[in-house]
């Protein structure tokens, strides 16, 4: 009897349990139904907390856009020095890779045989002279003696032909010593133009023709940069030179190493036409090289002024973002929220962003902070915190 008793004393005690656990969850479920927040909730701050953010103020101001493009420098003219008469290279007479002056002898070619060639020339001429003359008087007497009836009309037509054969032959020795004058002097090769003399091509002791290339002189006063950019580039560049049509388009050559030459120079040369190839627009600008700091065939960079602005913001490239207008920045305009301003961008310029429009000076730009806002997201603007 006793263990009977003391069963259904344990099976009582786990009814009265459940009951319990079962009234506290339907109490539970009717509190949560009730939409009355619990003691924890109501402990908790509601909304969202200002997020944290750093202002700089807008000043409008102009800006200018440089662009480099590369380029090869070229001698302003650059002239194949050639022989100009057959014969034996005989002397040398520069030192490779140095400057040269006009007229400064190159080289010498044998000259013996021209010297010969205008010995035989002066000596026809001499002949065709006397010649000349002889006939000059056979000339006048005939004629003189035809007007008087004493001399017949063949011999007067004889006496003609010789005049005009004499004179023929004087003028064809004329022009062989001249011939041969000029050989002889093109047996002595000369720089056409001041520069720098490149290396020989052919040796002293060869037997050269004519036409033979021996060197080269580049002329280096005076450089030239030849350099292409591409095609929209080329629309902005021609843009901004017929509005800025009274300033010259100055250019800047920098060198592999970073440095700038001291020296500015100026574009000369733009394509009319876009070479339907690579798609750019060939150019060129000049610059002076007294010091013969730039050689010819020398890899440089162009810096040319692409355009100019006026009035328009510089940021930091990070504070636009992307919205549903597309770029965008954030503003405190008196307020303790951020506004988004869509904006239009220009180009990077020295590592700041253009803005076209859309702020205004006195803006106070959120440049800190904004990744995570939104429009009209509370701010809690920390300068100088």
């Amino acid at each position: 009897m006793k263990a009977v008793s003391s069963s259904a004393s344990n099976s009582q005690w786990r009814q009265t349990a459940l009951r319990g656990v079962l009234g506290l969850g339907a109490v539970s479920i009717l509190a949560a139904c009730s939409g009355e927040p619990s003691a924890e909730n109501q402990g908790m701050g509601g909304g969202m907390p200002p997020s944290p953010v750093t202002v700089a103020e807008v000043s409008l101001q102009s800006a200018t856009q440089h662009v480099e493009y590369p380029g090869r420098i070229q001698g302003v003219r650059e002239v194949e020095i050639r022989a100009q008469v057959a014969g034996i290279l005989q002397e040398r007479k520069y030192s490779e890779g140095e400057y040269v002056e006009k007229g400064q002898t190159l080289f010498q070619i044998d000259p013996e045989p021209f010297a010969l060639a205008l010995n035989s020339a002066e000596a026809a001429l001499a002949t065709a002279e006397a010649n000349q003359a002889q006939a000059q008087n056979e000339w006048e007497r005939v004629a003189d003696l035809y007007e008087n009836n004493a001399a017949s009309t063949r011999e007067f037509d004889q006496a003609r032909a010789s005049i005009a054969a004499a004179n023929a032959n004087l003028a064809q020795a004329q022009s062989n010593l001249k011939d041969a004058e000029r050989n002889l002097r093109y047996a002595r090769v000369e720089a056409p133009i001041s520069g720098i003399a490149g290396i020989e091509a052919l040796s002293e002791g060869n037997l050269i023709s004519s036409g033979a290339l021996l060197t080269n002189v580049v002329q280096t006063d005076q450089v030239r940069v030849h350099f292409a950019i591409p095609e929209k580039d080329g629309e902005i560049y021609r843009a901004y030179l017929k509005a800025a049509s009274n300033q010259t388009p100055n250019a800047w050559v920098v060198f592999s190493d970073g440095e700038t030459y001291s020296e500015m120079g100026t574009v000369n040369y733009i394509n009319t036409s876009v070479n339907a190839a690579t798609s750019q627009v060939e150019m060129r600008a000049q610059f002076p090289n007294e010091n013969q700091e730039l050689r010819s065939g020398q890899f440089v960079r162009v810096r040319i002024t692409l355009q100019e602005f006026s009035s328009v913001a510089l940021v930091d490239p990070s504070v636009v973002s992307q919205g549903p207008e597309g770029a965008q920045v954030f503003v405190i305009n008196g307020s303790e929220s951020a506004k988004a301003k869509p904006v239009v961008l220009g180009p990077i310029v020295d590592g700041q962003q253009v803005i076209l429009s859309g702020l205004n000076d006195g803006d106070m730009l959120v440049v800190n902070g904004h990744v995570a806002l939104a429009d009209g997201a509370p701010v809690n603007v920390t300068n100088g915190d």
